[in-house]
């Protein structure tokens, strides 16, 4: 019967067979690729915060305890068009100038981010978040460059002096015994950093400045790039109102310190590679 109906259709045995074989393999194909989307989506959405698929594999591997190669998870993203947020430019500007009796101080840090020394190079920085139809806030952190970990932050809605010294009372009430002896704080030339109320502060917990070249957004690159993952990866325009701003902002630094895992620090997410550095 199959030879007579190859021969009708003008086929050969041999084809028809290699056609019935490959279209098995297609059919076998198609469904690891759903079975493998699935999986990647449950990684893509944890947590509730989308991922590129550096984040995912490693969430795979901590979360799931599951291996994927990373341009197998390219493909699949790139298959069922699974996007994940790309990196905008910051829009930030300096929105004010420092005045004759505030004092710019060397830049010491030279971009030497990683030492491996909890609690020594802080870097800090603030940034303008729009949310509701047309409300503004903005948020300072301090984060540790060894471990990218966010030691202390502030949202305010407002740009005064309060949100640049809250933020260092705060990493003192909290993290004052992960600080090392010779920590210094990095920043740019903004008027918070140079303000002498700023400097005053420092002085009083025993803590080092440091300050960018002018203009040089490369001396504090870690900082930057942090506000510019957390601005693709949070949904702050959806926010109607400060409170729910705040809350939103809260979750994601517990998400990033404890469970955002990085390439950068060994797999870990910053906490984690904060304890295996004191451990050793």
């Amino acid at each position: 019967m199959v030879s007579h109906l190859c021969e009708i259709a003008k086929v050969s045995r041999s084809g028809y067979y290699n056609y019935l074989k490959s279209s098995n393999k297609c059919s076998y194909k198609e469904k690891r690729d759903l079975e493998l989307k699935h999986i990647i989506l449950q990684a893509f959405n944890h947590r509730g915060y989308k991922k590129g698929s550096r984040s995912i594999k490693m969430v795979l591997e901590h979360e799931f305890n599951c291996t994927i190669n990373r341009k197998c998870i390219q493909r699949i993203m790139r298959k069922y068009k699974i996007v994940c947020p790309i990196r905008k430019a910051n829009p930030y500007r300096r929105m004010m100038k420092a005045t004759r009796e505030h004092t710019v101080v060397p830049n010491i840090l030279n971009r030497k981010f990683k030492q491996d020394l909890v609690g020594k190079v802080l870097l800090t920085d603030i940034t303008y978040l729009t949310y509701g139809a047309s409300n503004r806030a903005y948020l300072s952190t301090i984060k540790d460059a060894s471990t990218n970990e966010i030691l202390s932050y502030q949202l305010s809605d407002s740009l005064t002096l309060d949100i640049a010294t809250e933020t260092i009372k705060k990493l003192m009430k909290n993290h004052k015994k992960l600080l090392n002896k010779d920590v210094f704080i990095h920043s740019d030339q903004g008027v918070h950093y140079t303000s002498p109320r700023f400097q005053k502060l420092l002085k009083k917990y025993k803590i080092g400045q440091s300050m960018s070249r002018r203009g040089n957004c490369w001396d504090n690159a870690p900082q930057e790039s942090f506000f510019g993952h957390m601005k693709d990866e949070i949904d702050f325009k959806g926010c109607t109102t400060f409170a729910e701003l705040e809350a939103t902002i809260d979750n994601y630094m517990n998400y990033y310190n404890n469970y955002r895992y990085q390439c950068g620090l060994k797999k870990l997410a910053p906490v984690q590679y904060r304890n295996q550095l004191l451990a050793a």
